[in-house]
Order: C-alpha cells, then structure tokens, then sequence
C-alpha cells in the first residue's frame, strides 16, 4: 500500500477516535435509500441541535472503536453508515429517531453514549428523553413541588386559624 494512502488513512482513524471520544454522544444509522434532498433536511435538523453527521468508511471507524477499546459495534458497522456525534447525550438519538419516523430507509444502528456501546433500544429510549435543559428543568419542578406544597398547606391551615377565630368575635360585638 501506498505511504501517503497509509499515511491518510491513520489520520482519518486518528481523526474519528478524537471525534468520538470528545462526544457525548454517537449514533451510527443506515441512509441507504434516502435521497439527497432527504439527507440535507436532516442534516440540517441535526445542525439545528448542534449534531454533526459525517460518513467513514466502515473499516476506519472500526479501527477507531478499536483504539478507543470499545468493543460491541462491529455488527452495526456494515453497509453504508453514517456517525452523528452530539455534545448532550439525547440530540443526536431524538433527532434521528423523529426523522426515522417518517423517513423508513433511515435505521438506527447503534451507538455510544459517555464512552459505552449501546443497542438500538437504547438509542430509541434515549431519543424518548427531552435534551439536558429540558431535563434540568423538570429536576428543577421535582425539587420545587414539595416546598410549594408545604407553602400552600401553611397558607390553608393559617386561612383555617383565621376564619375560626373570627367567629367568636363577630358573636360578641352581637
């Protein structure tokens, strides 16, 4: 083989393992089938999230998960593929998955998600989840409820205390 191909393809594979490892996370998806037009809408449903999709070659992304030592993504790295690498670990599940629902020739693969290889179910569970600030609002409300609660029941038993002790004078001033 030749220096300079030898020497292209270890970039690339050098390339890939540092774009997986900086990724929160990587979905690999089949795109046989979807048209030009099909890949641009999604790409530019990924880009809004801030997801970049990028097609490898199948053997450099599996010399990629090797040197990362990741093991269990070789059975997803047949026929043409494509990687979607994501800094929160739901964008690049949720956006593909919404796409897939109407897009049939796109399928989810697998993927890695803080640095473990998962399967297709828990790529589309996580594709399920809201993204991070969603998330850390609903922990927000779950931290809040119980204080609001209490408020109201200081609020109702203080209404309560009012009323009972009103009574008894509106009977005197009788």
């Amino acid at each position: 083989m030749n220096k300079d191909v030898l020497a292209q393809k270890e970039a690339d594979v050098a390339e890939l393992s540092k774009k997986i490892s900086d990724s929160s996370s990587v979905v690999v998806v089949e795109y046989r089938g979807l048209t030009v037009a099909e890949i641009t809408e999604l790409r530019h449903a990924l880009r809004n999230e801030n997801v970049e999709m990028k097609v490898y070659k199948n053997t450099i992304a599996q010399r990629a998960v090797e040197q990362l030592g990741l093991d269990g993504l070789d059975a997803a790295l047949k026929g043409p593929n494509a990687l979607a690498f994501g800094h929160d670990q739901v964008a690049p599940a949720r956006v593909l998955a919404d796409f897939a629902k109407t897009h049939d020739k796109l399928i989810l693969k697998s993927g890695i998600v803080d640095g473990a290889v998962v399967d297709e179910a828990t790529i589309n569970t996580l594709a399920g989840l809201p993204n991070k600030e969603g998330m850390l609002a609903k922990f927000a409300s779950t931290l809040n409820a119980p204080v609001i609660k209490f408020a109201l029941t200081i609020k109702a038993l203080a209404e309560k205390k009012g009323q009972a002790g009103e009574a008894p004078a509106e009977e005197a001033a009788a």
